[in-house]
């Protein structure tokens, strides 16, 4: 019960950043939002920023989750296309269903960059899905995976954070499966690319 009221309280406070920023997350709002009684949250999270560091830990399972799901198979061979099909398919999700939960990770990562007691939180919380990449991007030849993951995951938040929250994000259309597949080629080909030396 323990471990589920934990994941409830923290879908729960990203739901709210996702919603309203900041400035929603009170331990008040999540009691009230989840349904639970007055008290709950600050039970289990005693401060505000244990419970920042709860929403870290929880959009990190949750974005790995999507990374085995939606991400080639470990366990089998496969080539640029099917690993670019694979991402193309993750953009698509974060940028539809996951949505709000991808504003609310852009929302808490910025607070740790004002409040250092969160800095380790987010770096842990960050490490998985850089694994899962270096992982797919060793078994697609790259001389330096832990390197070229680290470029992969920053040309990806910067595409989401774009595409959901840039200048021009009300204005575009709707995500296409087809150009995010062909995007997803462009940053594998980029970052799989020898080294000029």
């Amino acid at each position: 019960m323990s471990t589920e009221r934990r994941t409830l309280i923290a879908d729960t406070a990203i739901d709210l950043v996702a919603a309203a920023g900041l400035r929603g997350l009170t331990h008040r709002a999540v009691d009230g939002a989840a349904r639970l009684p007055a008290g709950s949250t600050s039970y289990y999270f005693r401060t505000r920023t244990a419970l920042i560091g709860a929403c870290y830990q929880r959009l990190a399972e949750l974005d790995l989750d999507d990374l085995v799901e939606d991400g080639p198979p470990a366990s089998t061979p496969f080539g640029r296309d099917e690993a670019a099909a694979a991402l193309g398919g993750l953009l698509l999700r974060w940028l539809t269903v996951g949505r709000a939960r991808q504003l609310a990770r852009f929302e808490l990562s910025l607070e740790a960059a004002r409040n250092p007691e969160l800095e380790a939180d987010l770096h842990r919380a960050g490490q998985g899905a850089r694994s899962r990449a270096a992982e797919m991007l060793a078994a697609l030849g790259a001389d330096r995976p832990r390197e070229a993951a680290e470029l992969l995951a920053a040309w990806t938040d910067g595409l989401i954070y774009d595409r959901l929250a840039g200048a021009l994000a009300r204005s575009r259309p709707a995500p296409d499966p087809a150009e995010l597949a062909i995007v997803a080629r462009r940053m594998l080909d980029a970052v799989l690319a020898p080294e000029a030396g």
